[in-house]
């Protein structure tokens, strides 16, 4: 059987080094990956034709079929009527995950023009959550002649770390390239 090499990187040197550093003895109260949420919307009054091409582009990136999600009541300020399909999401477990984490990371990431690193901020219970504006950057949807639309999606990384410090140190091990700490702001200007 396959193991992902994400997963095997967190076995083997993720693992023990948040032991070390969280002082547990435990391996299972080290902070592990739950779940990955990858979601996109789009507007009400969009056609049939783009709705099914994000549909398609989505489940080439999550490699697996995502479901379209509804409106759950009208709201008419939006011209949204309760029923009518507003986005799709997928929800990645298991080696899934891992190998979706693998191509985020390693290489969509770097792919993205002027790229300087993630955001640091996380929901405060040790989830992170990330947008990406262009879907292109993932491989997979090179190459097929689809519609050059631009689909964003957002993508939220569920862990079972208790602090954004946990869940921080989790994904910095996993090779998450957060964004450094500007110079300027350390410095205290001179007034």
């Amino acid at each position: 059987m396959h193991t992902p090499v994400l997963k095997k990187l967190y076995q083997e040197q993720v693992v023990p080094e948040l032991k070390k550093k969280l002082g547990v003895t435990n391996p299972h109260q080290v902070p592990a990956l739950t779940k990955v949420v990858i979601n996109s919307s789009y507007r009400a009054d969009t056609d049939k034709n783009l709705q099914a091409e994000i549909l398609k582009e989505i489940g080439k990136i999550a490699g697996q079929k995502p479901v379209v999600t509804h409106a759950r009541k009208s709201v008419s300020n939006f011209k949204v009527r309760q029923g009518m399909p507003l986005g799709v999401m997928v929800t990645l477990r298991g080696a899934a995950m891992y190998e979706f984490l693998a191509r985020l990371i390693y290489i969509a990431l770097p792919m993205i023009r002027d790229f300087r690193g993630v955001s640091n901020r996380f929901d405060g219970k040790g989830n992170y959550s990330l947008g990406i504006a262009d879907h292109t950057i993932f491989p997979e949807t090179q190459g097929d002649g689809s519609q050059r639309q631009n689909i964003g999606l957002d993508i939220t990384i569920v862990t079972t770390a208790k602090t954004d410090d946990e869940g921080r140190e989790l994904l910095r091990l996993l090779g998450m390239p957060f964004r450094k700490a500007s110079a300027r702001a350390a410095v205290p200007a001179n007034n």
